[in-house]
């Protein structure tokens, strides 16, 4: 399937050698298809890509003497099987690939998240689970919850998680701000 240019309308693909003329059923525009025959082809596993025996086929980007098989969806070079790169669905070239890799721009890739859920209530917990660093708990309390919500809509994983630990740190650091206030104004008070 693909659409006309002008009213979007669309359209069937033929699946014939030969280029058509078509007209679109929606504004009446005149339509040529070129067709790439290779992306009709079916590649066996592990064939890295077939020789160019017309004039009239697509060769690969970087391997010109191989068919093309698919263009790349981020830059559209003809890619032949040994380069074309699969990723759910859709496909690209090495080029592609460690751009979007080297920029973070292509989700797919990303295999780790950092777990800004587990640093905001580590900063809440260490202070009352190791006393030594309770004095420090005036610091990391305000950390703490400016963390849970700065990173509230941050992916928590690759698997799905709850934001219980974002809620359990934002309680916890709330009370130490309460108990450090509640500390300075007895202080103050007393004397």
């Amino acid at each position: 399937m693909f659409t006309c240019a002008k009213c979007f309308v669309i359209l069937k693909r033929h699946r014939s050698q030969n280029p058509d003329v078509l007209f679109c059923p929606g504004c009446g525009a005149r339509i040529q298809e070129d067709l790439f025959p290779a992306q009709y082809q079916q590649i066996g596993a592990g064939e890295s890509g077939r020789k160019i025996h017309f004039d009239d086929e697509a060769g690969c980007f970087y391997h010109p003497d191989k068919q093309a098989t698919v263009p790349c969806d981020l830059c559209g070079r003809f890619l032949c099987a040994l380069c074309d790169i699969d990723l759910n669905g859709r496909h690209y070239c090495p080029a592609c690939l460690a751009i979007g890799k080297q920029k973070g721009k292509l989700q797919e890739l990303q295999n780790r998240y950092t777990l800004y859920d587990n640093i905001a209530l580590a900063l809440t917990l260490l202070p009352i689970l190791v006393p030594i660093f309770i004095f420090f708990s005036a610091i990391t309390a305000p950390v703490a919850i400016f963390t849970a919500i700065k990173y509230w809509k941050t992916p928590l994983s690759i698997v799905s998680r709850t934001k219980i630990r974002y809620v359990a740190a934002i309680i916890v650091a709330g009370l130490q701000i309460v108990g450090w206030a509640w500390l300075i104004l007895y202080l103050i008070t007393k004397k």
